[in-house]
C-alpha cells in the first residue's frame, strides 16, 4: 500500500488492486476498513453540498483539478485540493476527500493504456450532477453499456 495522501483527520488514500488493474482508489477512515468508493456516492455528496454552494463554484473547482490532471499523481494537485476545499468551510474535509478520490481516480484512468475516453468519463459524470441535474444515480450508470465513440460524442457535445 503506498499511501498517496493523509487527511486531517488521519484518514488516508491510495491505491491497490481492484478488479481490473493496480489503480483501484482506497478510502481508509481511521479505525475503519478501508473502501473503494463508488461515483453515485461521491456524486450525492457534491449534488447535497450544491445546495449550500452552487453548482457552479462545486463544477468550477472541479474543473480545476481536471484541467491539471495527467496520468501521474502531482503532489501539486493534492495540495491544490485541500486550498480548494479550504473555501467550503465546515465541509472542507469532507470536499477535500472526495476531490481526491475523483483525481486519483481521473489519474488511474489516464493511464488505461486503450481507455478511448480517459478522464472525461468523470467529467462526463461530474457535468451532469451539476449542470443538468441528474442524479448520482442516473449518472453514475449512464455510460453503462454505451460505446465508447456514443460517450465520447456526448463529451464533444458539451464543449469537453
Amino acid at each position: 500500500m503506498n499511501i498517496l495522501k493523509t487527511f486531517i483527520d488521519n484518514s488516508i488514500v491510495y491505491y491497490d488492486r481492484g478488479k481490473f488493474d493496480d489503480y483501484c482508489v482506497y478510502l481508509k477512515e481511521k479505525d475503519l476498513s478501508a473502501k473503494a468508493p463508488r461515483d453515485i456516492e461521491y456524486f450525492q455528496y457534491f449534488i447535497d453540498l450544491a445546495k449550500i454552494y452552487g453548482n457552479s463554484k462545486i463544477y468550477n473547482d472541479f474543473c480545476l483539478i481536471y484541467d491539471k490532471t495527467t496520468d501521474v499523481v502531482n503532489n501539486a494537485i493534492l495540495n491544490l485540493i485541500t486550498e480548494i476545499s479550504v473555501s467550503y468551510g465546515e465541509n472542507s474535509l469532507w470536499v477535500d476527500k472526495w476531490f481526491t478520490v475523483i483525481y486519483l481516480g481521473m489519474v488511474a484512468e489516464e493511464r488505461k493504456a486503450n481507455a478511448i475516453l480517459k478522464k472525461k468519463i468523470k467529467r462526463l459524470g461530474f457535468h451532469q450532477i451539476m449542470m443538468e441535474n441528474l442524479s448520482a444515480y442516473e449518472a453514475a450508470n449512464f455510460s453503462r453499456g454505451k460505446r465508447a465513440v456514443i460517450l465520447l460524442q456526448e463529451c464533444q457535445k458539451r464543449g469537453f
